[in-house]
């Protein structure tokens, strides 16, 4: 048994737009209502969420029949959560709130196994299928995807050395994080936010090193894998399952108070 390639990789890397789709609920069920759809890539988040090790497990286990690589979002740059996670077998991990450099260091040390990095090694995990994957330690490096967070004005001040510290494999802009930064808390989309993002995003763009995002505007996701970004999430399980029942009961009421006219 071998080592499967990393779709995700290997589609950011060919330049081919990645659409994917941020899992918060801590569910098995909907993971796997989502990943048949079927998107390109999932974050199996843990950082706002109320989903421990087996919620994650459980989520990997639902997505991996489906054609969605997935990417789980630990909590922080902890080299020991970072570990058990990765025994878990997903395609790749998420760090967040990356604010230099030598963070972005630390995050792919976590990643790797000794002599190129500190990860623990554990014979029969999930990760090698409990033994089987004979390639597994030659190849697990370059299939596990490392992706790095930029949140803060402080780190889009330092993006292009944060994103080519060797071993990163892309950088994700937090615009929900950034805006609060900026002092517009709750507006991620706002005009400002973006004109700051961008010049960190094309200079990265410019020296090969994939961007992406998380955006709930259908029509901005498109548009920003269209101007490069390698890949973009374009919504999140309970927003869209807020906002869907929401408008249900809205037409529900809206129906009645029609009919009563």
């Amino acid at each position: 048994m071998k080592t499967k390639t990393n779709r995700f990789l290997t589609g950011i890397r060919a330049g081919e737009g990645q659409i994917g789709f941020w899992l918060s609920l801590a569910s098995a069920y909907s993971a796997e209502v989502i990943a048949a759809a079927p998107f390109d890539w999932l974050v199996v988040d843990l950082e706002h969420t109320p989903g421990d090790m087996q919620t994650v497990l459980g989520q990997l286990q639902a997505v991996a029949p489906y054609q969605a690589t997935a990417i789980v979002r630990t909590p922080a740059n902890d080299p020991v959560l970072v570990k058990r996670l990765l025994d878990l077998g997903p395609e790749g991990i998420l760090f967040p709130m990356i604010q230099s450099p030598q963070e972005a260091e630390s995050a792919v040390s976590a990643t790797r196994y000794p002599p190129h990095g500190i990860r623990g090694v554990a014979g029969n995990a999930r990760a090698n299928r409990f033994g089987r994957l004979s390639d597994y330690y030659e190849r697990i490096e370059a299939e596990t995807a490392v992706i790095v967070q930029i949140e803060t004005c402080h780190a889009l001040d330092q993006a292009l050395e944060i994103g080519t510290v060797a071993g990163v494999d892309g950088v994700f802009f937090g615009p929900a994080d950034i805006s609060a930064d900026m002092g517009l808390l709750g507006q991620p989309l706002h005009p400002d936010v973006w004109d700051r993002i961008w010049p960190a995003a094309e200079s990265l763009i410019k020296a090969g090193v994939p961007v992406g995002t998380l955006v709930t505007d259908p029509v901005m996701a498109a548009d920003l894998l269209q101007k490069g970004f390698a890949f973009v999430a374009c919504g999140t399980d309970v927003g869209t399952l807020a906002r869907a029942t929401d408008n249900l009961l809205a037409q529900v009421r809206q129906a009645i108070d029609k009919d009563e006219e």
